[in-house]
């Protein structure tokens, strides 16, 4: 919708605004011949209704703006725009001032320094509506980056939270402490590690829950932690691969993003297979685009797949808030892996 005809206020000052405008052309072509009354009868109305249409250029605008159109281009389309929205003015000028003539008996008489005048009215009236227009587009994507970046941070602390309360969840820390007490007995130096691993992943997490931004490397590192720790529970049915370009490493992501795909990769992948296998991370820079993909292994006689479970859910909303245009989540499931792939832009 048209963010003039969004608010009613928006409008009434627009129309105040081209209500001007007409008053202003009336008193220009007034001196002479008419009378400032019989120059309002026959511009005002007719600019009014220019004022309707040129709310039009607004989508123009959106389908061609600033930042993305070269400017060459971009003149061309509005000043081939001007011109024929002032030739429309003139015609509806001209026909308007046949209906004076019938209904009034008004000698309303138009002339070619008339129509001039009013052609280049129409010129102007047209790019200043235009412009007008690009500040408006302008304010809106201000407000729209704005309503992104709030939207962003609630979400990410929402994530935050909801991220802590699943590393808490109590089926993870019951096997974890199962994990820890068998070790005890059998192997005690595995268990002070294994005990180590999970006050380290806490600690991480909390510590990066509290950032906006971290490295991508310093998500992976999270990501391994966590693995580590489930490697414990699982042995040798758990394997883990992670294959970076070193160059990613340092761009920074929303954090604790990574989390909830490679947690949705032991639980739904590792956990229902009998065999296990080996969770794969991988991060390249594709042009100004990272890619980050995480694959595990699942159940060949199953026929569903987790692509629709929380933790991908709230990765695609986080993203989606984050840079709807250039950030994307793509789940599926193949022969006998479930793929989960992760677009981000690398300038966030």
């Amino acid at each position: 919708m048209h963010p003039l005809l969004a608010q009613r206020e928006r409008l009434l000052l627009y129309l105040s605004g081209w209500a001007f405008l007409a008053t202003l052309l009336a008193a220009l072509t007034a001196p002479g011949r008419w009378t400032w009354f019989e120059a309002a009868a026959l511009i005002v109305p007719v600019t009014l209704v220019y004022a309707f249409f040129s709310l039009s250029i607004w989508y123009l605008v959106r389908a061609m703006p600033l930042t993305t159109v070269p400017i060459p281009r971009l003149v061309g389309v509005h000043l081939v725009g001007a011109l024929a929205s002032s030739m429309a003015m003139v015609l509806v000028v001209q026909g308007w001032a046949a209906v004076l003539r019938e209904l009034i008996r008004w000698s309303v008489a138009l002339t070619a320094a008339d129509l001039r005048l009013l052609f280049g009215g129409g010129v102007l009236l047209y790019l200043l509506a235009a412009a007008t227009h690009f500040l408006l587009a302008a304010f809106e994507t201000s407000r729209e980056a704005e309503r992104r970046s709030f939207e962003a941070q609630l979400l990410a602390r929402d994530s935050e939270l909801k991220a802590l309360r699943a590393q808490i969840d109590p089926h993870f820390l019951f096997n974890s402490l199962n994990s820890i007490s068998a070790l005890t007995s059998a192997d005690p130096a595995a268990a002070r590690m294994m005990t180590e691993r999970l006050a380290n992943f806490f600690r991480a997490s909390v510590a990066a829950g509290r950032q906006p931004l971290i490295t991508l490397d310093q998500e992976l590192g999270l990501a391994r932690q966590y693995l580590e720790i489930e490697q414990v529970r699982f042995g040798t049915r758990l394997s883990v691969a992670v294959d970076a370009d070193p160059d990613v490493l340092v761009l920074r992501i929303p954090s604790l993003l990574l989390q909830p795909i490679v947690e949705n990769a032991v639980k739904h992948g590792i956990a229902q297979t009998i065999e296990g296998g080996c969770v794969r991370i991988e991060a390249r820079r594709r042009g100004s685009q990272v890619h980050v993909r995480v694959t595990n292994p699942v159940d060949a006689e199953s026929t569903g797949g987790p692509g629709t479970s929380f933790g991908l859910e709230a990765v695609r909303l986080r993203l989606r808030a984050i840079a709807a245009a250039e950030a994307a989540l793509d789940a599926r499931r193949e022969a006998r892996s479930f793929v989960v792939d992760m677009i981000l832009p690398s300038d966030l």
